[in-house]
């Protein structure tokens, strides 16, 4: 079973001192005019072009495993290899802010506008990433309304191309899931168009099932190390 969700533009714009943070700029800090200026333009612009929307579907147990194999070049040892099994539902999942705003940030590099451009981009992006909890947050609702998980129930989104989990496993993921039918494919080098789009598998049970160490191989080459805020979010 699947199902579309959809968002509008509002719902989904990330909050200013997020977008700062993640470009290295001093977010509660008094910033120049025109640097103000030019996040509120591409916030502007992301609520006039945005169309935020994602396809979700479940999955079984056995079903995800072969999903996650992939093409047989996933590290060695992963954190998902370990969590999923300890889930009580899991579900694929594809989501999109669309087409015209990736189409925007082209035209306004084109246009010679790069620093529009460049903070689109940075808005855009973090409004993607924000969908995938966006989509996490739907699915945890309606499995509580079905009476289909416990109360203490969590879910967070795990992605292609993080953790050890290749990129190349969108190949499987797309082809179970048919993300088509929401204007989001995958061309020959698993790059997603529209390109601000995120994939993955919404894994939810227990907040404890999605603890782990960040010592895995893979983790030296981590900038972010973002899993310890994720795993405390769940706690």
């Amino acid at each position: 079973m699947k199902w579309r969700v959809d968002w509008t533009a509002a719902d989904s714009t990330p909050d200013w001192n997020q977008v700062l943070r993640a470009q290295g700029l001093p977010a509660g800090e008094a910033l120049p005019p025109r640097l103000v200026a030019l996040v509120d333009d591409a916030f502007d612009l992301y609520l006039r072009l945005a169309r935020p929307r994602a396809l979700v579907g479940l999955v079984d147990p056995r079903a995800f495993a072969d999903i996650y194999a992939g093409d047989g070049l996933n590290s060695h040892e992963t954190p998902l290899e370990s969590i999923a099994p300890k889930a009580e539902r899991l579900a694929l999942f594809v989501a999109t802010v669309g087409e015209r705003v990736s189409a925007e940030v082209s035209e306004l590099f084109a246009r010679h506008e790069p620093a529009r451009g460049y903070m689109l981009d940075a808005v855009a992006s973090e409004a993607a990433d924000g969908l995938a909890h966006a989509a996490g947050r739907a699915f945890l609702e309606r499995l509580r309304d079905e009476g289909a998980v416990t109360d203490q129930a969590r879910v967070l989104p795990y992605s292609p191309g993080y953790c050890g989990w290749h990129v190349s496993g969108q190949r499987r993921l797309f082809a179970a899931l048919g993300p088509e039918e929401i204007g989001v494919t995958l061309n020959a080098s698993c790059l997603m168009l529209p390109l601000k789009s995120v994939s993955g598998v919404l894994v939810v049970g227990p907040g404890v099932a999605h603890r782990f160490h960040p010592t895995y191989a893979f983790c030296e080459h981590c900038g972010t190390r973002q899993c310890r805020d994720r795993m405390a979010s769940v706690r």
